[in-house]
């Protein structure tokens, strides 16, 4: 099943003293959804936010609030995030004992579910629950900080996900060090949503049209 590209602009690299107005901004420059890092610096070394400031970006933009939990354990934290506006609810594989219960847990709160994996995780590990969800996300760095480079060797496992979603309406996502330089090659592993923080963010608002136009032309390359 082909489908749609999505550019998803990382709020972990907005300007946080004006977020609301930086979620807003990119939502006029041609985003497809808004990526939001939850970050405990527990299962990841860094801290970044959590319900209340979701609740209160909301009302800047009716885009996709695709809600990244990089927490341990997550399952105390998926009803408070659904009130504050996710619409997508993303749990990392390596976060708890029960993937599966905690992707219930998200489809009973009425959200979407997404599964993510780490560099080194292996793709068997969303073999067993791609029933639960609409997305699999593949870091293709290792979580907890932005601005890091991408690390090629997560292309094969892109593309094992690919064979393994082929023909299932999810959506492939990858989350780390992409950029206008290397989204073809990334599209043309397998994934069809991407994340992008300093690639978008990078040169303050004016360039907000321009950077995310840049990503869809490298999308643009493979097709």
């Amino acid at each position: 099943m082909t489908r749609p590209p999505r550019i998803a602009p990382s709020i972990l690299s907005a300007d946080f003293g004006a977020l609301a107005a930086e979620v807003a901004a990119v939502a006029e420059a041609g985003a497809d959804w808004i990526h939001l890092d939850v970050m405990d610096g527990h299962f990841v070394p860094n801290i970044t936010f959590g319900p209340p400031v979701v609740a209160a970006i909301r009302k800047a933009t009716d885009l996709l609030f695709d809600v990244h939990l990089m927490i341990a354990p997550a399952d105390p934290f998926l009803a408070a995030f659904a009130t504050a506006g996710a619409d997508r609810i993303i749990v990392h594989a390596e976060a708890g004992p029960h993937l599966h219960r905690s992707l219930q847990a998200i489809g009973a709160l009425g959200k979407r579910a997404g599964v993510a994996i780490n560099p080194g995780t292996s793709a068997d590990a969303v073999a067993g629950v791609l029933d639960l969800v609409d997305l699999v996300l593949v870091m293709t760095v290792n979580p907890g900080f932005g601005g890091q480079n991408f690390i090629p060797a997560m292309l094969p496992k892109i593309g094992a996900i690919r064979d393994m979603i082929d023909g299932r309406d999810i959506e492939l996502e990858v989350d780390g060090g992409v950029t206008a330089a290397n989204i073809g090659e990334i599209a043309a592993a397998g994934a069809n949503a991407f994340v992008a923080g300093s690639s978008v963010f990078g040169n303050g608002p004016g360039g907000y049209q321009a950077n995310i136009a840049a990503l869809r032309a490298g999308i643009a390359q493979t097709r």
